[in-house]
């Protein structure tokens, strides 16, 4: 195909057409947090929860989550609640969140790092001493749906890491609870958790307020705002990332159901009309299968209007040439979730150098990933993967050097260290180096 054709509810294109590139650049251009006037509504919430506290937080809570409350009390959920709103779940809902944390802790007890230390010849010791923080702030979307799995995920490495206290935020636009949301927090361990969300809850988690307690580093995706909060705030405290929509990259050598595939898109794309649905494959009568079975499915999803929306703005099929170049295609999008639906995965894997979590063969769904099959789903988009990596338990630890020097070991760093600070004119350092020597 050397056309470029957009179909009704997917644009496809090849990598032979003549504006390929710029094509693909515009569909992978994303900053979401640009806009000025975004920010410096932002800044002002920011400002006044700084300076007021939780009355700032209560007034901007009542204001974009059309709510009624008259203080911050009313904004905290008690353990009673949370573990009320377990034990009322029907008995599969209950027990699908309780495998999936088993599963999750599983994984992420693999990541737990070790302090160490080793001794030199002089007697001089090295090492690192890895220390969990002492609080950590989990901000869990509401709004247009609601992720019991994203407590989860976040709050569990957490736990693993050691961390002593976690403070949840979520919004609750008109008051609506969500019971499976409340379960997780309490299946997880979440110390506090605030029906509070956007900047101010951002704010909250940063400045601290009465309230709510100040903490070390906030983790977990959200709205434009929420992106925009965390970006400022950064400094203050440590984030994880700037998360961007999800996003999926699919690579099919075209012996996968088209019905699956479509799916597996959808499964994305349906998060919100943002999202980017990719599939990239060699074989043009496979796209066409898949493209079929886009139109043919679509109606039958019950968020068949944001996935349209989502497909059609930032979603593609994309004949390539071969599988050298669908590699070349992975590094260059960096994707946040891949599919490689293919006969043999792992004869890809040493070749793929960006993507934030690889799902190989054709029985791996990305959906399994986004709720239970341990790995975290809290992934770096839009391009990030290039240098970011999964939510992990080493977010929530930090690591402090040691150095103990014997007699000897001082006399021989300090006539090296002696050199190179009167080399940068700093000679205290030099002198404070010198008054350990043997002479």
């Amino acid at each position: 195909m050397s056309e470029t054709m957009k179909m009704s509810s997917v644009a496809r294109f090849s990598t032979r057409d003549a504006d390929f590139d710029q094509r693909l650049d515009a569909l992978l251009d994303w900053e979401g947090v640009s806009d000025r006037a975004v920010q410096q509504r932002v800044e002002d919430i920011l400002h006044q929860v700084k300076q007021r506290g939780d009355a700032a937080v209560v007034e901007a809570t009542n204001r974009f989550d059309r709510l009624s409350a008259s203080s911050m009390q009313e904004l905290c959920l008690s353990q009673e609640q949370l573990e009320t709103a377990y034990h009322a779940l029907p008995a599969d809902q209950r027990e699908a969140l309780a495998l999936a944390a088993e599963r999750i802790r599983r994984y992420h007890e693999h990541q737990k790092p070790s302090s160490w230390q080793y001794t030199e010849e002089d007697g001089t010791v090295l090492g690192q001493q890895v220390a969990p923080l002492d609080r950590a702030g989990i901000y869990v979307p509401g709004g247009k749906a609601s992720y019991p799995s994203s407590v989860l995920m976040n709050a569990i490495p957490a736990h693993v890491a050691g961390v002593r206290e976690i403070v949840m935020v979520v919004p609750t636009p008109d008051g609506i609870l969500n019971d499976m949301v409340l379960a997780a927090a309490y299946l997880a361990g979440v110390d506090y958790v605030f029906t509070i969300g956007g900047a101010q809850a951002v704010a909250a988690l940063a400045y601290g307020t009465e309230s709510v307690p100040r903490v070390d580093k906030i983790v977990g995706p959200g709205n434009i705002y929420v992106a925009t909060a965390k970006r400022a705030v950064f400094g203050q405290v440590g984030i994880d990332m700037i998360a961007g929509p999800s996003e999926i990259l699919v690579i099919c050598d075209g012996q996968t159901s088209p019905d699956w595939i479509a799916m597996d898109l959808f499964s994305q794309a349906e998060h919100d009309e943002d999202a980017q649905a990719i599939l990239v494959s060699w074989d043009e009568e496979h796209l066409s299968a898949v493209q079929e079975a886009i139109d043919r499915l679509m109606p039958t999803l019950e968020r068949h209007e944001i996935v349209r929306a989502s497909m059609s703005k930032r979603g593609a099929l994309i004949l390539c040439d071969d599988q050298e170049e669908a590699l070349a295609l992975i590094n260059r999008i960096a994707p946040e979730h891949l599919e490689l639906s293919v006969s043999d995965p792992d004869a890809w894997l040493s070749g793929i150098r960006h993507a934030g979590a690889i799902f190989m063969g054709r029985y791996t769904a990305e959906a399994l990933g986004d709720y239970c099959a341990g790995p975290n789903h809290v992934l770096p988009t839009s391009g990030t993967a290039r240098f970011s990596s999964p939510l992990g338990v080493y977010d929530f630890q930090k690591r402090s050097s040691i150095i103990h020097c014997s007699a000897d070991g001082a006399s021989a760093l300090g006539e090296v260290a002696s050199v190179l600070a009167r080399g940068e004119s700093l000679t205290a350092h030099a002198r404070s180096a010198e008054y350990r020597l043997k002479r």
